[in-house]
């Protein structure tokens, strides 16, 4: 992506932070020239020095005959506010929105193996809802490997990992304050997570 200097994220840790907070991601493809997307839940793991993004899709999902061969994106992007040129101190000023992107470039291997398909989604409980697998564990044998035929499992190894946080850093710290201080007052949550991202500046 298109990433001015003043707002690139340099440090890979800060990005990976990002991503598993911000986990449910839109996954891109190509099939036959053309972009086909879907929305996922992923877990993010650092593998023997791989960055890796783990998910599955319904069986049904034609995008599973593509991630294979062709190199996918998957972006990481939720909080998000549009800023008011009445916060700056210039009359010449305009609009513009603030927010935090992660993209991240590979390619995939989708798991076959029943057993590690049955641990990844073990996987994906233990980081999304712990206290659910109790009851997965009560959950017969039959049951869930019926359900596992129903998905296509996959790793995508990171070969690409891009971020961008635009947050008023090319502004005055006094433009900055009265920026974070409108947004704190917001009902919208990501409005209040950018003024948080704002004041760590």
């Amino acid at each position: 992506m298109y990433i001015p200097k003043q707002f690139e994220i340099e440090k890979e840790a800060e990005k990976i932070a990002f991503m598993k907070q911000y986990s449910f991601a839109t996954i891109v493809t190509t099939k036959a020239g053309i972009p086909i997307a879907t929305q996922l839940p992923f877990l993010i793991t650092k593998n023997t020095g791989s960055l890796v993004l783990s998910a599955h899709f319904a069986l049904a999902n034609e995008q599973t005959g593509f991630i294979e061969q062709n190199t996918s994106l998957v972006i990481f992007s939720a909080p998000h506010a549009y800023i008011s040129p009445a916060h700056y101190d210039k009359m010449e000023s305009v609009p513009t929105w603030n927010y935090v992107a992660i993209h991240a470039y590979g390619k995939s291997k989708i798991v076959a193996d029943e057993n590690a398909k049955i641990k990844a989604l073990e996987n994906m409980i233990l980081f999304y809802e712990p206290g659910y697998l109790g009851q997965w564990n009560k959950l017969s044998e039959k049951f869930k490997k019926g359900m596992i035929k129903g998905i296509v499992v996959f790793d995508l190894i990171v070969t690409d990992l891009q971020g961008q946080k635009k947050i008023s850093q090319n502004k005055t710290k006094m433009e900055r304050e009265r920026i974070a201080a409108h947004l704190e007052k917001s009902d919208v949550s990501s409005e209040k997570a950018i003024a948080e991202f704002i004041r760590k500046i």
